[in-house]
């Protein structure tokens, strides 16, 4: 398999991080956020052997993920951006997870598309962690009573984003804290900028986008 150096480094890091905390790094998985790249840019990590992708918008992974998928069909497709409740059909239908779970009316829609087609993909309920009115999630006080609104999807875990440019480690042990209270094992937390922090901190889910395949191309562009 022909080598991607920014993927090898990566998992490089992973696994000193999860050494340094005494974790095992086969308990990390890490999502190559692919969210805006092309077919062209994600084709390499796949001949790499790499096969956790994470896309943004259903649309977006409608188009570019069945021809890949038609030559890796192993590859894993987590949802990783906002979801409309009107699109809880279809993103069922691709995702083998689904990291953006936060609120009563996107669960409903959930539960309905996954008894509808008889698939169900691993959620994780997304926490606005950082109390910000631009961020989806729910608030901290509303968790209890979305997990037990949520009690018929297969709940893996908690998701975080922490609010920009401020030390991540306070966020990411908030939400391991919640995961411990409320019986749950996955923690989706941890992108470029401080997946190292994550990793030791009990992240198992890991989002990494630009370290990966460079800054963002920008939307419509």
């Amino acid at each position: 398999m022909p080598p991607v150096p920014a993927l090898a480094d990566i998992q490089d890091r992973l696994a000193r991080a999860a050494a340094l905390a005494g974790r095992k790094s086969d308990a990390i998985q890490l999502i190559a956020a692919s969210k805006t790249q092309t077919a062209d840019a994600i084709a390499p990590l796949l001949a790499a052997g790499h096969r956790r992708f994470g896309e943004n918008r259903v649309h977006e992974a409608a188009a570019k993920w069945p021809a890949l998928r038609e030559r890796y069909p192993d590859a894993e497709l987590h949802l990783i951006g906002q979801l409309q409740s009107n699109k809880a059909e279809e993103a069922v239908a691709f995702a083998d997870a689904i990291h953006t779970v936060d609120r009563p009316s996107l669960v409903g829609a959930l539960a309905r598309a996954m008894d509808k087609l008889g698939r169900r993909p691993a959620c994780f309920v997304q926490v606005n962690i950082g109390d910000e009115p631009q961020k989806g999630g729910c608030a901290v006080a509303a968790l209890p009573a979305l997990l037990k609104a949520a009690a018929e999807l297969p709940i893996a875990g908690l998701m975080c984003l922490p609010p920009a440019g401020v030390e991540a480690a306070p966020y990411f042990a908030l939400l391991a804290k919640l995961a411990r209270d409320h019986g749950l094992a996955g923690l989706s937390m941890g992108m470029s900028d401080d997946f190292e922090t994550a990793a030791m901190l009990g992240g198992t889910h890991i989002r990494v986008g630009s370290a990966l395949f460079g800054a963002r191309k920008r939307e419509g562009a």
